[in-house]
């Protein structure tokens, strides 16, 4: 999600930004170079005003970089565009995740509730920023370092919904295997063990883990997310091999719930998790 659930949700797309916006993001470079072109601005002294290099500004302009929203609202501000380029910032937001998980990172940014259960990696939405840069970085065949840097942000992004008010109710469940894979190193491990136990002392937040030795496991058909929009009606998006099913039938919603709460019974109770998590990482 992405997860990480990357896998599940979000895998790790090769490309800036996929096909279907490629375009946009052309676009707007195209719009950021005219603007800072009539403002008789060079590029070293534009981006000495938003904080980025040269090269960095060259990479918005051509298309090969999506800007995060803070630098498209500055650069609105220091061009004097007057809006101009502010209207992109949702366009731009859809077009940095790759078209499979368009309709999910839109979903999450609605969600009262999610729930998630992985196997694989950490959960998108709770890993660490090296983290997040070892698993991209692990892709295959390689990405180039603007990919990555990109798919980092987009990542690192989508963990505002741990500050959305109202809380929002999140829960995870993890194959303690997640919690061994030494992604990125032993380092980049305990600081990923470190964030679970961070997160998990939030009022809203539930982590589980699902240990190995545990002789009954209703989650063997893989990792899925079941996601509670405002209005009431629950989706379950499921990622494999960078393609994804996003299940909108109420009845198969109402079943993955339901398995998803079965697993949650399997599982260790969060205060029992983050022991066991303090565990493993007393053993790094």
């Amino acid at each position: 999600m992405g997860a990480g659930s990357e896998p599940g949700p979000e895998a790790d797309a090769g490309q800036t930004a996929d096909k279907s916006g490629q375009g946009v993001v052309a676009a707007f470079g195209q719009s950021l170079k005219t603007l800072r072109t009539r403002a008789g601005m060079e590029r070293e002294e534009f981006g000495r005003r938003l904080g980025y290099s040269a090269s960095t500004i060259a990479s918005f302009e051509q298309g090969r970089r999506i800007p995060p929203p803070r630098a498209i609202d500055r650069s609105d501000e220091v061009l004097d565009a007057g809006g101009l380029l502010k209207v992109w910032k949702d366009q731009l937001e859809r077009a940095q995740y790759p078209a499979f998980f368009q309709g999910m990172a839109q979903l999450e940014k609605q969600a009262i509730e999610l729930l998630a259960y992985d196997t694989l990696v950490v959960n998108g939405l709770l890993q660490t920023e090296e983290y997040t840069r070892a698993l991209v970085g692990n892709h295959r065949p390689p990405v180039d370092p603007e990919t990555i840097e990109q798919r980092v942000t987009a990542r690192l992004a989508r963990q505002e919904i741990f500050e959305r008010r109202p809380a929002r109710l999140l829960s995870f469940v993890m194959c303690e295997s997640v919690l061994r894979r030494k992604f990125g190193g032993r380092v980049v491990l305990r600081g990923q063990l470190e964030q679970l136990l961070l997160i998990g002392q939030r009022r809203n937040v539930e982590l589980q883990v699902m240990p190995l030795e545990c002789e009954d496991n209703a989650g063997l058909e893989g990792p899925f997310t079941v996601v509670t929009s405002e209005d009431g009606k629950r989706f379950v998006y499921a990622e494999v091999q960078g393609t994804s099913a996003l299940e909108t039938d109420p009845k198969q919603a109402v079943l993955a719930a339901a398995r998803y709460g079965i697993i949650r019974s399997q599982a260790l109770t969060p205060r029992e998790s983050l022991e066991y998590i303090e565990k493993l990482l007393g053993e790094l």
